[in-house]
């Protein structure tokens, strides 16, 4: 289950057990919706409280941020977990975008607002 919190400029996402190739279309979409308006944007996705991905989000993880390159600015990605920092990097590879992992959130939110 993943929560989704749209400000400008900011796709503020939250994974909750188990992250679904459903749940990453939600995703997709949110980020979709902002970039036609907004052009491009920012993420911020917690994934502390993430119990498990399952290797066809990962592989649309990668895909998306191929396809989308050029519509990042920053990603921030909260976490505890090694592979996921691993999983970032490797997926970082795909996009220009200033992409950084953080384990506190409050920090990955500064610094994707740029303060």
């Amino acid at each position: 289950m993943i929560t989704i919190e749209l400000r400008s400029h900011l796709v503020n996402v939250a994974v909750l057990g188990q992250f679904t190739l459903a749940d990453f279309k939600e995703l997709e979409d949110a980020v979709m919706y902002k970039i036609k308006f907004e052009g491009r944007v920012n993420l911020l996705i917690d994934l502390r409280d993430m119990a498990r991905l399952t290797v066809d989000v990962a592989w649309e993880e990668i895909k998306f941020a191929r396809e989308h390159r050029f519509d990042l600015w920053k990603i921030a990605v909260v976490t505890d977990s090694q592979w996921i920092a691993w999983s970032t990097w490797l997926t970082s590879l795909f996009t220009p975008a200033e992409t950084r992992v953080f384990d506190d959130y409050n920090l990955a939110s500064d610094w994707v607002a740029g303060v």
